[in-house]
């Protein structure tokens, strides 16, 4: 799989770039944020994965984040060192896929990797219903992944529509955090989890229902239906 790595700083690229050739990646690297709008351009459609750091010298990655989004659906996955919750959201909120925050390990990126390229394959997979959930003010549209609340269409990323619509298609069953992360992730990984919470939140943002997806305290989450 082709992959673009958006990094600024060259030996860290070069590093990064050697570990994920050895796993079986094709790397091309872009140091700036116009570097990798360009590179989009022409064969956008053959990378697989972009990984976005921020701290880019000619514009901020949250900037890039958006513009890539605008022109594609490649799966986009941040690298920063800003990890509080609220940064998470905000990027995922312009369509970022996943959040990685520095130092990380390097198996946690390639199994982040791994995750987000494994669940776009699937998406196919539940594009043929013709189901259109409605929950109170909020309609899901399976078929076109679309979702709106009071007739305006709300942007969500990939992950954020799947959880979405797999919590929403059994309203009232608790979804363990395993069950969940196995289904929308496609991977059993543990680190995963706090990735789970800040997507939950992110809708629950979104979507301005937070009652609408409810904690069970360890257990997971489950939709509560809104009385008709």
């Amino acid at each position: 799989m082709r992959l673009l790595l958006v990094e600024d700083d060259n030996h860290v690229a070069a590093a990064l770039s050697a570990v994920l050739a050895r796993h079986g990646y094709d790397v091309t690297h872009a140091r700036s944020g116009e570097e990798a709008l360009q590179a989009l351009v022409p064969e956008s459609a053959s990378f697989g994965v972009v990984l976005l750091d921020l701290g880019l010298p000619d514009q901020d990655g949250y900037e890039v984040c958006a513009r890539i989004r605008k022109r594609t659906s490649i799966p986009v996955i941040m690298v920063t060192a800003r990890s509080d919750v609220r940064s998470r959201i905000h990027g995922l909120n312009l369509g970022a896929d996943d959040y990685v925050v520095k130092p990380y390990d390097t198996g946690e990126l390639l199994a982040r990797i791994h995750a987000v390229s494994r669940r776009t394959a699937h998406e196919d997979a539940n594009a043929g219903g013709e189901s259109t959930l409605r929950l109170g003010a909020v309609h899901i549209e399976l078929p076109t992944r679309q979702v709106s609340v009071d007739g305006v269409v709300v942007q969500l990323t990939r992950k954020e529509f799947d959880l979405l619509a797999l919590l929403a298609q059994r309203p009232g069953v608790v979804f363990r955090r395993e069950q969940i992360i196995s289904e929308v992730w496609q991977t059993s990984w543990e680190g995963t989890g706090r990735t789970l919470e800040v997507h939950v939140a992110s809708l629950r943002s979104k979507l301005r229902t937070p009652a609408l997806i409810e904690t069970v305290r360890g257990v997971g989450y489950r939709l509560v239906a809104p009385a008709a």
